[in-house]
C-alpha cells in the first residue's frame, strides 16, 4: 500500500477480479466456485472469498449453493428477457435525457470509451470491446444527470454488462455507439431516441442468436 487512497480490501479485489471473470466469460454458466479452491486459487485466506460470493449473489450473478460454495449465474431466456424490458425502459430515457443535458466534459468522457471501443472492435478484442461498450452505456447514464438513474444503474450494473457482452459483432456495436454520440453531441433528441430504440433491437437479435449457438 503506498498511501490510503490506493487501499483496496481484500474482498474488494476478490470480488472485482471475479465479477470481471464471470462477465467475460471466463468463469462459464454453471462453473462451481468453492471457497477452499477459491482462495488456493486467488493467494488469500476464504474469508474474503466468502464475503466476495455474497456481494456477487448480491449483484445476480452468483446463484448461491449449501454450505461453502456457489455456482456462476445461468441465466435462463426468462432472466434476460426480464433485465431486456428493465433495459429498455430505462435506456430510452437516459438517451434522452443524455441528449438534453450533455456536458463538454461529459462528451469528452463518452468519446474517450467510444475510441476504447473502435480500437478494441478493429482488433477483434471481444473483452475489452464489451467493457468499453459497457463503459459508454454507464457514461450516457452519468450524462443523463438524474440521481435516480444513477441508483437504479448501480444496482444493476453488473447484471448489465454481462447482457451488453451478449454479441459478437463489436464492429456494427461500436458504429451505432458512434451514431448515438453524434446525436447526444448534436443534442438531437429525435434522432438519439430512433437510434436508441434501434440499439435495443440490435442487442435483443444478438443475444437470441448466441443463445441458439450455443443450444
Amino acid at each position: 500500500m503506498t498511501g490510503s487512497g490506493d487501499f483496496e480490501p481484500e474482498s474488494e479485489r476478490v470480488t472485482r477480479r471475479l465479477r470481471d471473470e464471470i462477465v467475460d466469460g471466463v468463469r462459464a454458466p454453471g462453473s462451481k466456485l468453492v471457497e477452499r479452491e477459491l482462495a488456493a486459487e486467488l493467494g488469500v485466506s476464504r474469508l474474503p472469498v466468502r464475503e466476495a460470493l455474497k456481494a456477487l449473489v448480491a449483484e445476480g450473478l452468483v446463484t448461491p449453493r449449501p454450505r461453502t460454495w456457489a455456482v456462476v449465474r445461468e441465466f435462463t431466456p426468462a432472466d434476460i428477457e426480464d433485465l431486456d424490458e428493465v433495459r429498455a425502459a430505462l435506456e430510452t430515457l437516459t438517451f434522452r435525457l443524455a441528449a438534453q443535458r450533455r456536458t463538454r466534459a461529459g462528451l469528452e468522457k463518452l468519446r474517450t470509451d467510444l475510441d476504447a471501443e473502435l480500437r478494441a472492435a478493429e482488433k477483434g478484442d471481444a473483452v475489452r470491446a464489451h467493457r468499453a461498450a459497457a463503459d459508454f452505456h454507464e457514461t450516457v447514464t452519468a450524462l443523463a444527470d438524474n440521481e435516480l438513474l444513477n441508483e437504479l444503474q448501480a444496482a444493476l450494473r453488473s447484471r448489465m454488462r454481462w447482457l451488453l457482452g451478449q454479441h459478437d459483432d463489436l464492429t456494427g456495436v461500436a458504429q451505432e455507439h458512434e451514431g448515438l454520440y453524434k446525436a447526444i453531441a448534436e443534442r438531437d433528441v429525435a434522432r438519439v431516441e430512433k437510434l436508441a430504440g434501434e440499439h435495443l433491437v440490435t442487442g435483443r437479435n444478438a443475444a437470441a442468436a448466441r443463445r441458439r449457438h450455443q443450444g
